[in-house]
């Protein structure tokens, strides 16, 4: 056997298009090639690649190698095919049965002991493999994410090559995806029934929360602004599974880990007024959301309001309007979900005591 098929998914944004894997080994001298647009990343899989197949206790093959990741116009990035890369090779160099691979789909950055790593984006490839009549293959440490999606695919979660091997050889078979688990809703913690007082700001935090109104609120220092829009995540309903999930969605393709105790609780961000436009928007290579992405489905609270730069507040306006943030780059153009409810605080002046206290405010008409 001299080629091998398989697939996995590239992450672009919260989709997870599908990919093909091919491996083929003829005579020449040895080296693994990758062509379709791999970036840094996924070129340097070659050398993981190797000595991860000679530990789980496999002759790599002293031929020539290519490996081909289709389409071309999707760029490649991270670690996340190291495993579908290793297993092309096995089938490849004959190591494994032919076509024992079609009908899985694979995911995992490999370590030097084979090993197998976790990698964003699970959730959007698990969403989309499920239209499939494939199973697909996760780390371990990817389990309770791919877990949260409920459809009949199989989910297979693994920790070593050598395990996923076995699988496929019929010789011990991997467990499923477990750990499916919900969050707790905010009111369990923040009431808005602690509070007391504040009669009209309670009001104004009700019916914005009912018809899902952007709200601003101004007062001195001191007068429970931040204490009132902590707890209007307490008042909004409860998120359907669709919306779960796409939330979800962008929290697992972000830099931060995906946490399975937030899944069903609506996001309540908090940037810094330190914040750039491009931590707001989301940026980077590839790139990745921003808070207001990450607020999708939840709430935006911005505190200090005026002390944002104004080219900050700016880049709010399409995303307030159009419900989505579109990032184009060179390279890249991706789109991600901002539907979000705006929350804001504010000083009514510099020393914040305008109309609360006249005799403490020493700010200026022109500074108000």
């Amino acid at each position: 056997m001299t080629y091998a098929i398989t697939f996995s998914r590239v992450a672009v944004s919260i989709q997870a298009p599908l990919i093909t894997v091919e491996a083929d080994t003829t005579s020449g001298l040895p080296q693994i090639i990758i062509v379709r647009l791999p970036e840094t990343a996924v070129k340097e899989s070659k050398d993981r690649v190797k000595t991860a197949i000679i530990k789980a206790g496999y002759s790599f093959p002293n031929k020539r190698l290519t490996v081909n990741l289709s389409p071309a116009d999707l760029p490649k990035s991270g670690g996340r095919y190291d495993l579908v890369i290793a297993l092309c090779i096995l089938v490849a160099a004959g190591n494994l049965p032919e076509g024992c691979l079609r009908d899985f789909e694979f995911l995992g950055e490999l370590a030097l002991n084979g090993e197998i790593r976790f990698v964003s984006g699970i959730l959007s490839a698990t969403i989309q493999t499920s239209s499939t009549k494939r199973s697909l293959i996760v780390p371990a440490a990817n389990g309770p994410e791919a877990a949260l999606v409920e459809t009949s695919l199989q989910v297979f979660a693994t920790s070593s090559l050598q395990d996923v091997i076995a699988h496929l050889l019929a010789r011990k078979p991997l467990a499923l995806a477990k750990g499916k688990s919900t969050g707790t809703r905010p009111d369990d913690t923040m009431k808005l029934s602690d509070v007391r007082g504040q009669k009209l700001a309670k009001r104004a935090l009700t019916i914005a929360a009912a018809g899902s109104h952007n709200l601003l609120f101004i007062g001195s220092p001191g007068s429970g602004k931040t204490m009132l829009a902590s707890r209007l995540g307490s008042l909004l309903p409860v998120m359907s599974t669709e919306e779960s999930l796409s939330s979800a969605s962008v929290q697992s393709v972000s830099k931060y880990q995906f946490d399975t105790t937030s899944f069903g609780v609506r996001p309540f961000r908090t940037p810094n007024h330190t914040a750039s436009a491009v931590a707001l928007v989301g940026g980077g290579n590839p790139p990745r959301p921003g808070e207001i992405s990450l607020a999708h489905n939840g709430v935006l609270f911005l505190d200090e309001l005026p002390e944002y730069p104004r080219q900050v507040l700016e880049v709010l306006r399409e995303p307030i309007e159009s419900g989505e943030i579109i990032i184009s780059r060179a390279h890249h153009q991706v789109r991600f979900p901002a539907n979000f409810q705006l929350l804001a605080a504010m000083n009514p002046c510099p020393c914040g005591y305008y109309g609360d206290n006249t005799d403490s405010c020493d700010c200026t008409n022109d500074k108000i």
